[in-house]
């Protein structure tokens, strides 16, 4: 069994078609394989056909274990000096001060580093398990297979050798296989061969590599191979996993940390010459330069072990985490409301988007459509049901009545298909269902006319023609030309009609005016309108040729696709947010005009145009109608790729796009965020996009915005708190080393700053949900620096309190609070130490809102935010009343606690008065035409 799907393999990967035609063809190989091409596979025998070829899976690259980022989180440079500067350090004490007490200073390191080390691998697994999950969802796909005799969508994971599935237009091919029937099939190799010259497949060029995409047309294939096997297994084992390059954010935020790692280099190794010389300078003096003492080598080596710990604290690697955090955050919950982000940099890029060009099938209406009015033999009649659930009777004679069903049920791209309980039900696209399900409950049979009538011919829909065609071959030996599309489209092809008394009569001008009237009735009342025609091919005619003119017109078919619930105040939401919204459909631009008004689109000075009015403008007149246009009918997907392109050229938009055909694909992949339709998108344009919307409704889209603003919005919070934290370290480290000669804060201490700062900081404000004020402003422009000049003025005006305060109680300390006795320097340490970090905390939450005067609103919502300001509170008194051996703290009276406290919570009232503060703005615009943002009271 293994060499014969070996040499399978063979034939279809090295298009044997000599060694298949001497199997017999493709029946000869389902035969070998056990299968019948009219059932398909037995859901029965799935399981043992999964053990003995093998299952539709890759293998992937081995998931990393916590302990692997525990190990890369302690390989960082820094925090390994400082292991063995602690490992030097309980030397010297051992010899010093002997066991346990000499240990103290150097467990206390090694403890902290572990806690840093344990936090940021804790907090780097969880984000790896999310983006694990999310990687799970992309690659679920389903496919259409014949199974048990029916039709039905599998996942692609249950696709194994024998099975007889279903493709399309913007289908990827899911295994490697063998044609079986089917029309205009076209395949696009590009991803296998590097060929981007479409291949036609038929009989004679049977053979289908998976991984490669549908182009054009719709076949039925048999697999023969799956998973590793086929040749895309082969390629992807040869290939390594890529990595997601970083999003923008990432790269302005590491050039960012890089520059103040640089600073905090320089302050350390400045704050350790100061010490030194200080020192060296003191045994001079003492005339002791000749005389050196473990004491003299251990307070040497504590300097060092400050310094060190100095860049510990100025590295902000919590920048970069930050970004992943927020990011990786803002993907969880963007999935859970039906946003599945593909690219981490396009949730961050919706954040700055300045317009949404959408589809209206399915993303502004709901795509469940239903037959709402027909125009048949020059009778309008609104559809309507009896009770049970049967289309009320046309009343029209029964040769158009059986005309109309055959014009239904044989030009069409959807099927009715069983389950296992015999329950019928419709697959195909939303338009094609709802045709067909009219038929059905007019009393159509299906399956009889079908089995009367042999399919010759068909040339399927796509969005450049807006048309399907059959060709079918009646009972009596005729053939006969069906064609369905786009009522204008379709009504030119046509010369003649059926009339009241149902007799076929020419089309005058009058009759034209009066049907095109009808037409534009039903357009204007926001249906999507259809023509169905006929024409019989006469005996001097080509037989298996379909005619594009001289058809009779048979019905015009209005079909109701009702606005999304919502939809109206998702567009009003993003023209607040200075986000233009234009609609792109292939729709009438009476139809478009009408759904576009219902859903606040077009607006009294917007102009709606036709694709090809648009495609034929100049440059020169696109750039002066382009700001204007709200609206593109009758569009092909070329009209989107030219709008996207000039939008984002000639007015330097950021633009998102949303697409769910495989011809949308160089839009969606053009566009600065491709947005691909969950449920009606192919996957080719999945594929070729950013963000697939899984519920394919314009108000995810919103929320996707909302959401990337969010996470732009979380780092500047996130950076503002750093860089205040990183100013007083650096800042009070350094002043007190020149001027006292000692560092106020050791090294334990210093690292459990660092440990609120970059780890437990980056999670409670990078985790920040996005509120509602996000969406009333205008969107932050590609060029606009990250550290705007509101942060400058609240890092700068935060610094100089806090440095303020600290430096008066490092001098002045004992003095203010009246501290006396042996233990007077280490409890006034104690209390400068405990007063800095209360400063951190209140400043955390002031970071909040950098605009605001009201930080609190909200922060009930946000359960992380509260977790690690409560956990960095606890963990404070735990250090100071319990772990003072380690940390070098007494425990501190109530009293000190308060003022530490309250000293800390003025960096409250400090905001509040630097919030009043104007910042002066440059009077310039962003790209999208927005100013600058207000600031200052009127905020509050």
């Amino acid at each position: 069994m293994e060499a014969e799907l070996e040499n399978l393999s063979l034939i279809v990967s090295s298009y044997d078609i000599e060694t298949l035609k001497k199997l017999g063809g493709v029946e000869g190989v389902a035969s070998r394989l056990r299968v019948s091409l009219n059932t398909g596979v037995e859901t029965s025998n799935v399981p043992s056909r999964q053990n003995v070829y093998g299952s539709n899976r890759y293998t992937e690259k081995p998931f990393k274990s916590f302990w692997t980022f525990l190990w890369e989180a302690l390989r960082d440079i820094t925090l390994i000096i400082l292991m063995v500067c602690a490992v030097v350090s309980i030397g010297v004490g051992l010899t010093t001060e002997g066991w346990p007490k000499g240990t103290y200073d150097g467990l206390g390191i090694l403890l902290s580093i572990f806690l840093v080390v344990v936090v940021t691998a804790i907090s780097d697994y969880r984000q790896s398990l999310q983006f694990r999950d999310l990687d799970r969802e992309k690659k679920k796909i389903l496919i259409e297979v014949t199974r048990d005799g029916s039709r039905q969508k599998i996942p692609i994971y249950d696709l194994v050798v024998g099975d007889v599935v279903h493709l399309s237009i913007g289908d990827l091919v899911p295994a490697d296989g063998i044609f079986l029937s089917g029309y205009s099939f076209l395949i696009d190799q590009s991803s296998m061969s590097g060929e981007s010259v479409p291949i036609s497949i038929h009989e004679g060029k049977p053979f289908l590599l998976s991984g490669t995409k549908v182009q054009d047309g719709s076949a039925k294939m048999l697999v023969t191979t799956v998973g590793m096997k086929t040749e895309w297994g082969k390629l992807m084992e040869r290939l390594a996993d890529g990595v997601e390059d970083e999003t923008p954010l990432q790269v302005k935020l590491s050039g960012v940390a890089s520059l103040i790692g640089k600073i905090g280099l320089a302050f350390a190794l400045l704050t350790f010459m100061v010490l030194a010389v200080r020192f060296l300078v003191e045994k001079v003096l003492r005339h002791e330069l000749t005389r050196w003492s473990s004491n003299d080598a251990m307070t040497l080596l504590n300097y060092f072990v400050t310094a060190v710990t100095i860049i510990v604290v100025a590295v902000p690697e919590g920048l970069p985490l930050a970004v992943t955090l927020s990011l990786a955050f803002a993907m969880k919950k963007l999935m859970d409301n039906k946003a599945l982000v593909r690219h981490l940099s396009a949730c961050e890029t919706m954040g700055s988007a300045t317009c949404i060009c959408t589809d209206k099938t399915g993303t502004l209406t709901t795509n469940r459509m239903v037959v709402n009015k027909i125009w048949i033999c020059e009778k309008t009649k609104k559809v309507e049901t009896d009770a049970r659930g049967d289309a009320i009777a046309l009343n029209i004679p029964e040769n158009e009545l059986t005309l109309l069903l055959q014009a239904i049920f044989h030009n069409t791209g959807a099927e009715v298909v069983k389950d296992e309980r015999g329950k019928k039900s419709i697959l195909g696209t939303p338009t094609e269902s709802a045709i067909l399900e009219y038929g059905l409950l007019l009393g159509g049979d299906i399956d009889k006319q079908r089995r009367d009538c042999k399919l010759l011919k068909v040339e399927p829909f796509n969005s450049e023609n807006k048309k399907m065609s059959v060709l079918i071959a009646l009972p009596g030996g005729n053939n006969r030309a069906f064609c369905k599309g786009a009522a204008e489209i379709v009504f030119k092809m046509c010369d003649r009609f059926i009339d009241l008394n149902g007799e076929i009569v020419h089309l005058t001008k009058y009759r034209t005016r009066y049907i095109m009237d009808v037409i534009n009735e039903f357009t204007s009342e926001a249906l999507r309108t259809l023509c169905l025609a006929y024409k019989d091919i006469e005996d001097g005619d080509e037989k298996d040729y379909i005619p594009d003119s001289g058809y009779t017109l048979i019905a015009v078919v209005g079909i109701k696709d009702p606005v999304r619930p919502g939809v109206r105040n998702a567009v009003k939401t993003c023209l607040a947010a200075g986000i233009t919204v234009r609609m792109v459909t292939g729709d009438n631009i009476k139809t478009a005009k009408a759904i576009a008004k219902e859903c606040g689109i077009l607006t009294a000075d917007g102009l709606a145009i036709e694709g090809p009015e648009f495609r034929n403008k100049t440059l020169d007149e696109m750039r002066h109608i382009i700001p204007r246009v709200q609206v593109i009918a009758r569009s092909s997907p070329m009209d989107k790729l030219v709008l996207v392109n000039n939008l984002r050229g000639m007015f330097n938009e950021i633009v998102a796009v949303t697409g769910d055909g495989t011809n949308d694909a160089p839009a969606l992949h053009e566009a600065d965020i491709g947005f691909a339709m969950g449920i009606a998108g192919t996957e080719v344009a999945k594929e070729s996009a950013d963000i697939i919307v899984l519920d394919d409704n314009f108000s995810t889209i919103v929320n996707v915005a909302k959401w990337g603003r969010s996470v732009y919005i979380n780092i500047q919070k996130f950076v503002q708190f750093q860089l205040t934290v990183c100013v007083v370290a650096l800042m009070i480290n350094f002043i007190t080393a020149c001027i006292s000669g000692s560092a106020p804060f050791t090294a334990v201490q210093l690292l459990w700053v660092n440990l609120i700062m970059d780890t437990l900081g980056a999670i409670a404000l990078a985790t920040e949900p996005p509120h509602e004020g996000l969406m009333n402003r205008p969107p932050v422009g590609r060029e606009v620096s990250l550290i705007s000049m509101t942060m400058w003025r609240n890092i700068i005006g935060q610094s100089i309190f806090q440095l303020a305060i600290l430096l008066v109680f490092s001098f002045t300390g004992k003095q203010i609070l009246r501290l006396e006795g042996s233990d007077a320097t280490i409890l006034l340490n104690t209390f400068i130490f405990n007063t800095f970090v209360f400063c951190q905390v209140f400043n955390e939450i002031n970071c909040r809102d950098m605009e605001k005067i009201n930080v609190f609103r909200g922060i009930f919502g946000s359960w992380i935010f509260l977790g690690v300001i409560t956990s960095s509170v606890v963990f404070q008194f735990i250090i100071v009343e319990f772990l003072g051996t380690f940390a070098s703290t007494i425990p501190l009276s109530w009293e000190l606690w308060l003022l530490s406290v309250l000293i800390g919570a003025a960096s409250l009232l400090v905001a509040v008065i630097l919030k009043l503060i104007p910042v002066e703005q440059k009077n310039t615009k962003h790209h999208d035409g927005y100013e600058l943002l207000p600031t200052g009271p009127e905020l509050a």
